[in-house]
């Protein structure tokens, strides 16, 4: 971006690039001048095979580098040489810091309170009327078989048809 300019100075340019590009000059020991592409765009192919823009400065060899906050695609990437993204700009959603406590009752988070208790009540209601039908008509085994009818069996054998587990 460009900063305050001041009446009769040429126009200072600051940001993360402008401080990448100071830094690589450092470096490599290579000076620059800055310029802006003439049509202020960041480049598209044109109608014609051509391009314009920051790209176009690139193509045509008017330009060494181009440094911009840039979309890599497909079309530009077959005319001119990117390196690595240095910054991401991606959306990002900011949250509370969760507090670390621990619930044991977090695995009831999923469902409403009223919809356990319709399940539990459920489960308590099928259990007794199994007990009930196997009392009132036990099953006919063979013999030196053992069964056990209990309410505490048939409730267990509900809740393990509830959640489909032995």
């Amino acid at each position: 971006m460009v900063s305050e300019n001041v009446l009769g100075k040429p126009k200072k340019y600051q940001g993360f690039s402008i401080d990448v590009l100071e830094a690589l000059a450092t470096y490599l020991g290579f000076k620059y001048e800055i310029y802006v592409a003439p049509d202020h765009k960041y480049g598209s192919p044109q109608d014609d095979g051509s391009w314009n823009g920051l790209i176009g400065e690139l193509v045509f060899k008017r330009a060494d580098i181009g440094i911009s906050a840039l979309t890599i695609t497909p079309d530009r990437e077959n005319v001119v040489d990117f390196t690595t993204r240095y910054m991401d700009y991606s959306v990002g959603v900011l949250l509370r810091k969760a507090e670390k406590t621990v619930d044991m009752f977090t695995c009831l988070a999923p469902f409403d309170l009223s919809l356990w208790a319709c399940i539990a009540g459920t489960v308590l209601l099928v259990g007794l009327l199994v007990y009930l039908l196997n009392w009132l008509n036990p099953p006919r085994l063979q013999m030196g078989s053992m069964t056990s009818t209990t309410l505490y069996n048939s409730m267990w054998f509900v809740y393990g048809s509830f959640v489909q587990q032995g």
